[in-house]
């Protein structure tokens, strides 16, 4: 097809209303990765299992979700865009109602991973369906339609979750997406169509024959699913103390070799790879890449550092810690259509720029937070970062398209994703791991200066011990006992406190040093959007 009638091709249906229907089941699909994870200990005691077993619910579904996600320009190739869409909603709609019925963990596990496999492929999906449903002008503010869905999702998750599961049980946080996905699957088949490149493609796929890359697809699958396995679980299994993870991290590193190896091998026979290694020779879409990693990495590890630090620290149930977060999410939702305006009129690098360092003076000013911290400081720390973070999504996704044929769209779009959710799940397992590391740096650096022969630490334990003695009526030896727990724990929460705000100070150097990156790629006249 020449270029210019793929150019000339416009939707017959509102752009607009394109956009809420595919932005409808991806919503749904982001608020299903974050919304089981309050309800774990209920699912456990609803079936019989410990809480480490049950956490595969939740292990199950992402490395699914990150299968597919590369996979899906591929896919499309085959199925068509549309097809492919409406058949990712349809799983996921009756995974989630069969999760919703299951008798037994291991059943639960299995319909999670079939719900992990349709979800992986909305995100992506949208986000071609987008870039093709609207010229490059408008694709800021139709990214920042998507963007919204994305992260306000993750947001309020946990919240809603925590409330379902207390109110009602928690196999209605799977039931309630079955009438989205029905509503999702009538106005997909009326709204959505496919534009000429993907049924040219999908035309051209059928009259080759349908030749799979089963070779590709199962490195891709041993590669990203023990990938995901490993930071999943790594600091909960001592990473290299387990065998299993080394043995999974040795597994995915020669996969992901053999991987870009066939997928080269496939480029030169001038096969449909499975993974289209190409895309990195554009600049702008390699940086996007990084940064989109950046950003997920950022994004996820905060989303769980700051509900951890007020539980942890501050006493917060886990509904409060969801509440202290959702400000941010607001914050969000109402800069984004005013970034999705910007992002045609203003250079996106500059905007980038802005945005990383907006989120690196947060983090900076997160790291004064303590444990005498009132709700609202907290909350207003989070809008700070919010308020960062909306200046990055839409640029980084509205450049990553910039000089991309429009037939691969739909590659831009999965790798992007896949850099994103990757990037959420180190930032995930950075967390935790350096968190649990330094917290045990500084117990033992506070103990050589706590201890018995130190004069502070004695008077404070006997007049503590005095204390509950004389005033709560305690023997001489349950009290000095219970003098000696009480600074310990202490020694434990100031510990525990300094590797938090280690972990902040890292994540705030880390999105600065992006700064300088942003800076070589390449400027478009016309705006950012100024793509193919």
């Amino acid at each position: 097809m020449a270029p210019d009638t793929d150019a000339a091709w416009k939707p017959k249906h509102n752009p607009w209303a394109v956009a809420l229907t595919v932005t409808l089941a991806t919503f749904m699909e982001v608020l299903d990765t974050s919304i089981a994870n309050v309800a774990i200990p209920h699912i456990a005691g609803g079936l019989g299992a410990s809480q480490d077993e049950a956490t595969w619910v939740l292990t199950s579904y992402l490395v699914s979700n990150a299968v597919i996600l590369p996979a899906s320009a591929y896919l499309v190739s085959f199925i068509g865009r549309k097809r492919f869409y409406m058949i990712c909603v349809a799983l996921f709609g009756l995974s989630s109602m069969l999760c919703g019925l299951a008798p037994s963990l291991p059943l639960l596990v299995f319909f999670r991973v079939l719900q992990g496999a349709g979800g992986g492929g909305l995100q992506p999906s949208e986000q071609a369906i987008l870039a093709d449903t609207f010229p490059p002008r408008k694709r800021g503010q139709a990214f920042a339609v998507y963007g919204m869905a994305v992260v306000l999702a993750p947001a309020i998750g946990p919240t809603l979750g925590g409330w379902i599961t207390d109110n009602y049980t928690w196999r209605w946080i799977f039931f309630i997406n079955v009438p989205i996905a029905l509503l999702s699957l009538f106005l997909t088949s009326r709204m959505v169509e496919d534009p000429p490149h993907v049924q040219e493609e999908v035309a051209a796929s059928r009259k080759r024959g349908l030749n799979l890359d089963y070779m590709g697809f199962g490195l891709l699958a041993i590669g990203f699913g023990s990938l995901q396995f490993v930071l999943d679980k790594g600091q909960e299994d001592d990473w290299f103390g387990s065998h299993l993870i080394t043995t999974l991290l040795i597994l995915c590193v020669a996969a992901l070799i053999v991987l870009i190896l066939w997928e080269i091998v496939q480029i030169r026979r001038k096969h449909r790879p499975i993974l289209d290694l190409t895309m990195f020779r554009n600049r702008n879409f390699a940086i996007s890449f990084l940064l989109m990693f950046v950003l997920g990495f950022t994004l996820f590890g905060t989303t769980v550092l700051i509900p951890l630090f007020v539980q942890q620290l501050m006493g917060y149930t886990a509904e409060q810690a969801g509440l202290v977060i959702s400000p941010g999410g607001f914050a969000f939702l109402l800069l984004m259509p005013l970034v999705g305006m910007l992002v045609s009129r203003v250079d996106g690098r500059y905007m980038i720029a802005f945005g990383f360092a907006l989120l690196s003076v947060s983090l900076a000013a997160l790291h004064t937070i303590n444990v005498q911290a009132s709700y609202s400081y907290v909350a207003w720390m989070r809008i700070f970062q919010a308020s960062g973070l909306a200046f990055l999504f839409v640029p980084i996704n509205t450049l990553s398209y910039t000089d991309v044929p429009r037939q691969k769209n739909n590659d831009v779009s999965g790798l992007m994703n896949l850099a994103r959710n990757i990037g959420g799940s180190c930032g995930t397992s950075f967390f935790v791991t350096v968190l649990a590391r330094r917290a045990q740096f500084h117990q033992e650096r506070l103990s050589m200066y706590v201890n018995g022969a130190s004069n502070l630490v004695r008077s404070s334990r006997a007049g503590l011990a005095g204390y509950l003695e004389h005033r709560g009526g305690m023997t001489p030896p349950s009290a000095g006992a219970l003098a000696q727990s009480t600074l310990y724990r202490q020694l434990v929460r100031q510990s525990t406190q300094l590797a938090y705000l280690d972990v902040i100070a890292l994540l705030a150097l880390g999105a600065g040093c992006m700064i300088p990156l942003i800076f070589l790629m390449k400027k478009h006249k016309g705006g950012p959007a100024a793509a193919h």
